[in-house]
């Protein structure tokens, strides 16, 4: 992938989450003012409350793993509470271990580097992410990960022998995006553990 592919991918993944992100805010406060109005309570609504707060979480999250970069910081704060409202919907835990704000360009490395683990951990777990001051670690950590073979040997040169599909797509944009900032991605992995350094 060149780098003029590579800022395509982020401007299109910018663009999709921008022209989202209005629609379901706009749902969220349809909700709010139903609620407020003691509209029709019940299962059916916390469904709807739950799959929209879900969604949204979700495109902030792939607005900053998939969309431009810039060395704007983003403040522990944000990136915490981003990823507890990812985490809601979700079967794998995050802690972020970093008390400093960071560039966004650098959380965007983080953020794919976490959709690498969560890919194969399909039961759930627990990924960690470390920073200090020059180097970053993620690591995650299950009982039982179900590692793609093709994907973790080739990450470090993200060049694959098999073609990525649209699931697995962090795989070929974090060395890419790694390799844009000047660093370079090492990965190990065992049964229960992956860690991806850069």
């Amino acid at each position: 992938m060149s780098a003029t592919d590579v800022n395509l991918a982020e401007l299109i993944g910018s663009r999709i989450c921008h022209d989202l992100i209005s629609p379901i805010g706009a749902i969220t406060n349809g909700l709010e003012l139903l609620e407020m109005v003691g509209g029709t309570q019940g299962p059916e609504m916390e469904l709807i409350a739950g799959s929209v707060g879900s969604a949204g979480a979700r495109i902030r999250f792939f607005r900053v793993a998939f969309g431009s970069t810039s060395d704007q910081p983003l403040g522990r704060a944000e990136v915490a509470e981003l990823l507890n409202d990812v985490e809601k919907a979700g079967r794998v835990r995050v802690s972020w271990h970093l008390t400093e704000a960071v560039p966004r360009n650098q959380v965007k490395l983080a953020f794919l580097a976490m959709m690498c683990c969560e890919s194969a951990m399909p039961l759930g777990g627990e990924v960690n992410v470390q920073n200090d001051g020059l180097n970053w670690v993620i690591t995650g950590v299950a009982d039982r990960l179900n590692l793609d073979g093709g994907l973790w040997k080739n990450l470090p040169t993200g060049r694959f022998v098999d073609k990525v599909t649209s699931a697995q797509v962090q795989f070929a944009l974090l060395p890419d995006a790694a390799a844009a900032m000047g660093r370079r991605v090492a990965v190990e992995t065992t049964a229960t553990r992956i860690v991806i350094r850069y």
